[in-house]
């Protein structure tokens, strides 16, 4: 490819790529990588493109911390002429296979891939068969339907989307909640705080189905909310406005939670 070379550059030129979606962790992980590279090195340079008198990196995040870390001034870097597009769909396909990646991450990261296709005239059809097919069948790869039920993922609002995150809601509810309204979402967020509790898929569906009629309204929201799951066991339960001055504040009701069960343990270990 023309006008691509690998040169070293200093660390402080090298820019992370915009709304890079992938996070990069300080984690027992990256602490393996900086002994990897303290002992052997660089062993494979990062990609960038030119950005005026700096360099946008479309892959190499984390190799770049890890050199930060280390003290490094610079680092190898194949420098090649992307367009947007180009550099987008590289970033992606160079990250969607790490391990342990978040639902939002997939999430956001193939919603960009799927826009950076579909400015080159690619049809989601083309890019679900590239991607379940061709590129990653070996690997666990998503067929096209999932691909197109992660994208869902980020019409949630964020508190909704952190709770998938952290594998409090499940992925096929999360799906059917982010056809709600940024309204919607908003209202049950609140209710969920209150309750204490997430919505099971038949909720969800039951909510999904409400706000497509133009029906689904708060008090709706409270009741489908309220009941008693199936499989859920008795417990006791208080409002967090009983137990708000007995706690830091901003303090979640989880929190609050787990504190008391302590307290407890350490009573009864007394």
């Amino acid at each position: 490819m023309m006008n691509e070379q690998v040169r070293n550059i200093p660390i402080a030129q090298l820019h992370p790529f915009r709304h890079h979606p992938f996070q990069v962790k300080d984690d027992e992980a990256m602490a393996a990588l900086c002994d990897s590279i303290r002992e052997y090195g660089i062993l494979s340079p990062l990609l960038a493109r030119p950005a005026g008198e700096v360099y946008e990196m479309v892959s190499g995040h984390r190799r770049r911390l890890a050199a930060i870390k280390l003290g490094l001034q610079e680092l190898p870097v194949l420098v090649r002429d992307m367009t947007d597009d180009e550099a987008i769909i590289l970033m992606v396909d160079s990250n969607i296979q790490r391990e342990n990646l978040l639902p939002s991450e997939k999430a956001f990261a193939y919603r960009m891939k799927i826009d950076a296709l579909h400015h080159q005239g690619k049809t989601s059809r083309q890019l679900g068969e590239k991607w379940s097919v061709t590129q990653l069948s070996e690997s666990g790869a998503d067929s096209e339907r999932q691909v197109h039920r992660y994208i869902r993922l980020t019409y949630l609002v964020k508190p909704i989307l952190d709770l998938v995150d952290q594998s409090r809601i499940a992925f096929s509810p999360a799906v059917e909640l982010s056809f709600l309204t940024g309204q919607e979402q908003a209202e049950l967020w609140d209710i969920m705080q209150f309750e204490d509790r997430t919505p099971s898929l038949s909720q969800a569906v039951r909510l999904k189905k409400l706000s497509q009629k133009g029906e689904l309204t708060q008090e709706r929201i409270y009741e489908i909310m309220s009941e008693e799951k199936a499989n859920q066991k008795e417990r006791i339960r208080f409002e967090v406005s009983q137990l708000r001055n007995y706690f830091p504040k901003g303090y979640t009701a989880r929190q609050m939670e787990q504190a008391i069960l302590q307290l407890l343990e350490a009573n009864y270990k007394k």
